[in-house]
């Protein structure tokens, strides 16, 4: 069974930035359409953003276009999220995800149920 291990959460004040990445074991990560959610206390786990496997597609939610970038290095066996300008709103668990089904035919965003292969999150802290 693979693995998909997060990195590079921390606590940072508002307006700088933090990058993500995500580690594959275990799998193939060319063969995975990614994805970054995200989860703060009491809420669902919310899409971030989405990359193709061979990252020429990827989309974002509204909240972070412009602030945040997806990227994926397949030699490297890894999903990075690039995250400036950032915000107390941007407060919560990151997770990176994977699925060997994801089609990106007229796709504009995701769902947590589409995804079968999760890491165990990393802490984003934005302070005020």
């Amino acid at each position: 069974q693979g693995q998909l291990v997060e990195s590079g959460g921390g606590l940072v004040q508002a307006g700088g930035s933090l990058r993500l990445s995500c580690a594959a074991s275990g799998l193939t990560i060319s063969d995975y359409g990614m994805a970054w959610f995200r989860q703060a206390p009491g809420t669902e786990r919310e899409f971030v953003a989405i990359i193709s496997r061979n990252a020429l597609v990827r989309y974002y939610t509204d909240s972070v276009k412009g602030r945040f970038t997806v990227s994926r290095d397949n030699a490297k066996n890894t999903v990075s999220l690039e995250m400036n300008f950032l915000k107390p709103e941007d407060t919560a668990v990151y997770y990176c995800a994977g699925d060997k089904r994801l089609s990106f035919y007229n796709r504009r965003d995701a769902t947590a149920a589409e995804f079968d292969t999760w890491g165990q999150g990393t802490q984003v802290t934005v302070s005020s």
